[in-house]
C-alpha cells in the first residue's frame, strides 16, 4: 500500500514529467515515509491571528500545511481555497479530521491582512521564530509542504490539495478507507488535447484596471475532453469556463482575469487539470501593472 501510494503522487503531482524528474520526487517522499511531525510544546494556536484558542491534536487524520517567508504571501495561502475544503471536509468527516496551519511570515501585519481579506477565522500557529521548521526540516519545494499525518502525527502522504484536486481526492480516499490502486486509475477515458499557446502577455497597464486573456484548448482526441478543475498561483486571478465535456474536434475556451493588488511586474500560473496524458497543463499571464 505504501508503495503504491508513492506512485500515486509522483502521478499526481508531476504527470508527465520525465524520469530524472520522478526520480527526485520518489527520493524526496521516501525520505518522509513514516516521519513524525514534531511541535513545541509551547505551540500557540489563534483565531484571525488575534485571540489564542485550545486546539486538540487527537483526531484519526491532520492535513497540515506549512507556509513559509518566501514568494508572494496571497499566492502561497489560497486561504479561500482552504475554506472551501475544510467546510466540505468536516461535513463528509466532521470528527476524523483536523487541519493544521503553520504560517512563518517575514511580515506578520500582511499575514494579519490576508487572514481579515478571506475573513479566515480558523486556527493557525504564527510561528514567527520559525520553531516548527527547525524541529523538522521541511522541504523547501512548497509542493511538498502539506502533509496528510495520522493520530501519531506520523506522515502518510504529501503534497498540497489546494494546488492540486488528485492530491485532494487521494487524501479524501485514505481518510475514508478507500482503496488506491493503479488499474482504477488507468480505467479513466484520455483523449488528447492543442493549445493555440500556453503564455498570454498583458503588457503595460493601469494596475487599477482588471485584465482579461484568453486560452483555448481544442480536443484533438477521439473522446470527449473534461476540464477535472483548474486551479491559480494567486488569489488575483480567476478562471472561468465551461463544465460540459468539450467532444472531439470542438474546442474550449478559458477566460483568465487579472486584478492587481497593488502596481507590479507579474508572472501567473494557471494550472488546468484534464483527461490527457499532458495534464496538467500549465498556463502563464505576465505584465506590468503601473
Amino acid at each position: 500500500m505504501k508503495k503504491l501510494l508513492y506512485i500515486c503522487i509522483i502521478i499526481f503531482i508531476c504527470g508527465a514529467c520525465g524520469n530524472d524528474r520522478e526520480n527526485d520526487i520518489i527520493k524526496r517522499i521516501r525520505t518522509w515515509e513514516n516521519r513524525t511531525i514534531l511541535f513545541p510544546k509551547n505551540t500557540v494556536f489563534t483565531k484571525g491571528g488575534i485571540d489564542t484558542v485550545d486546539w486538540d491534536f487527537s483526531s484519526s487524520y491532520k492535513i497540515m500545511t506549512y507556509v513559509d517567508s518566501s514568494g508572494c504571501l496571497s499566492c502561497k495561502l489560497q486561504l479561500l481555497e482552504w475554506k472551501k475544503l475544510i467546510k466540505s471536509t468536516q461535513k463528509q468527516f466532521p470528527d476524523s479530521v483536523r487541519f493544521l496551519f503553520i504560517f512563518s511570515p517575514s511580515q506578520r501585519t500582511a499575514l494579519l491582512h490576508e487572514l481579515n481579506i478571506a475573513q479566515f477565522d480558523y486556527p493557525i500557529c504564527i510561528d514567527e521564530n520559525n520553531l516548527i521548521e527547525k524541529l523538522n526540516n521541511f522541504p523547501v519545494d512548497a509542493k511538498f509542504q502539506t502533509f496528510l499525518l495520522d493520530k501519531d502525527n506520523k506522515v502518510i502522504a504529501i503534497g498540497n490539495p489546494i494546488h492540486n484536486p488528485k492530491i485532494k481526492e487521494l487524501y479524501l480516499r485514505i481518510i475514508q478507507g478507500g482503496q488506491i490502486s493503479e488499474e482504477k486509475e488507468s480505467k479513466q477515458i484520455m483523449t488528447e488535447v492543442g493549445m493555440d499557446a500556453t503564455s498570454v502577455s498583458l503588457g503595460s497597464f493601469d494596475w487599477h484596471k482588471e485584465q482579461k486573456a484568453t486560452f483555448t484548448l481544442k480536443n484533438t482526441g477521439g473522446n470527449p475532453l473534461v476540464i477535472q478543475d483548474v486551479t491559480t498561483s494567486c488569489g488575483c486571478t480567476t478562471v472561468s469556463y465551461s463544465k460540459e465535456p468539450t467532444h472531439p474536434g470542438k474546442e474550449i475556451t478559458l477566460e483568465v482575469v487579472y486584478k492587481a493588488e497593488h502596481p507590479e511586474h507579474f508572472s501567473k500560473t494557471v494550472t488546468v487539470h484534464c483527461n490527457t496524458a499532458s495534464s496538467p497543463i500549465r498556463l502563464s499571464l505576465s505584465g506590468d501593472a503601473k
